[in-house]
């Protein structure tokens, strides 16, 4: 097909719109300049009207020069176009509500004169030198008449996109398929534009069909992230539009999974596992049938190659694990067994798998290691010695931890915002002249209900060569379950750092 299309994000407003995500400037303009160097074509940065801070932000990420536009968002306001004027973006984003609903409970107007605000709008807009996109907001709750003549007045009044917003995800690919045929046919020179939401998790395939109708333009956020059920996910339709309908996008795809971190971390919202192209199983394989069929032809098992997005395959152990499988990430540790230690091996991790247990490399060299006769990983690893946390009204969190590696005790206290971040601490603290290891991402969620809930602890640590490794741990005390999560992650760590190749 090869026909252009351009991405236009909104992770740094409607992303940013997310319950409990606030970002600071320097956040904002960290993901714009890694936005920037995605390849994206458009950045709306935010919306100046809203606070000083918002409007600062936006000013330091224009002052930047990027490759991509930036754009401020701006209701059919004098005051809010101004205020996104001052802020020196190449492109307005104006929008005002078309459907009945919006106008009589929100705007409190007649649709003739949400009619001429819009127009008003877009001419005001030209006058001063700007790109201009206009957009109607709830456009899929709209009299579709009505819709049509207002996006005909912007067009005609100068509007160099017209924006189809989704705003409550109601639409269906086929009735978004009709919008744009219908805004298309009276947009005169204006690119057309689709904004989704995801309420009904058809974000990505309405914005899928509105391109495929002639929507030059589309509307994301990184991960999905926005209000409610979130927006349409960048990395699904700019993977989808390119591999599967064969549009020209100018994305950096090797840049996507490194966009999605920077993004989850500085937002703090965490990145479903099974997510599409980012998620962490989105090309990881347990299946014995499946891990044979990858490593003998990974195109077998994966419609596009890790690499293609930067992330990597992985393979996991567990009661779905077949021979194949195993011995390709045992051969990735540095363990080679023979045919016959290798089927006691299969059948050690079905039985761990069997209970329920996630099977991690530091089991599985674990496993390996006794049935291959040598000295366990575990003994070689690092170990708890000792373990105390003071904490309480008025009493500075403190940690004091005691650690054997490599055949020596090593001990450290530190003090934190709680318990957990003291040890936390007090674990890198007494590592810093061995390890050096540092907890890049650690998440906890309840397992079950109560005071007593048993609590499931997840961390990411890195060394100071980039390695990394996650680890997996429960149990009801969240600091001492904190404390093995942080440990076996290091032990994996170690194991990875040991035979990595």
């Amino acid at each position: 097909m090869n026909e252009r299309v351009y991405v236009f994000d909104t992770t740094l407003r409607d992303g940013e719109q997310t319950p409990e995500v606030s970002l600071t400037a320097d956040d904002k303009l960290q993901i714009a300049i890694q936005l920037d160097r995605l390849g994206v074509d458009v950045i709306e940065a935010g919306f100046p009207i809203s606070s000083e801070g918002e409007f600062q932000a936006i000013k330091k990420i224009t002052q930047q020069k990027l490759n991509a536009k930036t754009c401020a968002l701006a209701r059919a306001v004098k005051s809010d176009m101004d205020r996104a004027l001052d802020s020196d973006v190449d492109r307005v984003h104006v929008f005002i509500a078309t459907s009945d609903i919006h106008l009589k409970h929100k705007l409190k107007m007649t649709r003739e004169q949400a009619y001429q605000k819009a127009v008003e709008a877009v001419e005001y807009l030209r006058g001063h030198g700007v790109e201009v996109e206009f957009s109607a907001e709830d456009a899929t709750r709209t009299d579709i008449d009505f819709l049509k003549r207002v996006y005909e007045g912007a067009s005609k009044a100068g509007a160099d996109y017209l924006d189809i917003a989704d705003t409550v995800g109601i639409a269906r690919p086929d009735t978004m398929t009709k919008l744009v045929e219908a805004v298309k046919s009276v947009s005169a020179k204006s690119i057309v534009s689709v904004h989704c939401h995801n309420d009904f998790g058809l974000a990505a395939s309405n914005t899928i069909a509105g391109v495929v109708a002639g929507a030059r333009q589309f509307h994301a956020t990184v991960n999905g992230i926005g209000e409610r059920a979130g927006n349409a996910s960048l990395e699904e339709v700019a993977m989808a539009l390119d591999i599967l309908y064969g549009y020209k996008l100018k994305i950096n795809k090797k840049l996507i999974y490194q966009t999605s971190r920077l993004v989850s971390r500085l937002t703090g919202l965490y990145v479903q596992p099974n997510k599409a192209i980012v998620g962490d199983n989105a090309f990881g394989h347990g299946a014995g049938i499946h891990t044979h069929g990858v490593i003998e032809e990974p195109s077998t098992y994966e419609s596009i190659k890790p690499e293609m997005v930067g992330k990597k395959r992985w393979l996991t152990a567990g009661k779905y694990a077949g021979s194949h499988g195993i011995r390709a990430q045992l051969e990735a540790l540095g363990i080679k067994p023979k045919e016959e230690q290798l089927k006691t091996i299969v059948l050690k991790v079905k039985e761990l798998g069997d209970r329920g247990k996630l099977v991690t490399d530091s089991d599985l060299a674990a496993i390996a290691n006794s049935v291959l006769g040598q000295v366990s990983a575990e003994e070689r690893a690092l170990s708890l010695e000792e373990f105390i946390v003071v904490t309480g009204h008025k009493v500075m969190p403190t940690a004091s931890i005691k650690v054997r590696f490599d055949g020596k005790e090593y001990a450290a206290s530190q003090m934190g915002v709680g318990p957990v971040d003291a040890a936390m601490k007090a674990i890198q603290e007494v590592l810093k002249d061995t390890l050096k290891v540092s907890l890049k991402e650690y998440r906890i969620e309840a397992v079950t209900g109560g005071s007593d809930a048993l609590a499931e602890v997840t961390v990411r640590v890195e060394d100071a060569n980039n390695l990394q490794a996650s680890a997996r741990t429960a149990g009801s005390d969240i600091v001492q379950t904190s404390v093995e999560a942080m440990l076996e992650g290091i032990n994996k760590l170690l194991l990875k750092r040991k035979y990595q190749r």
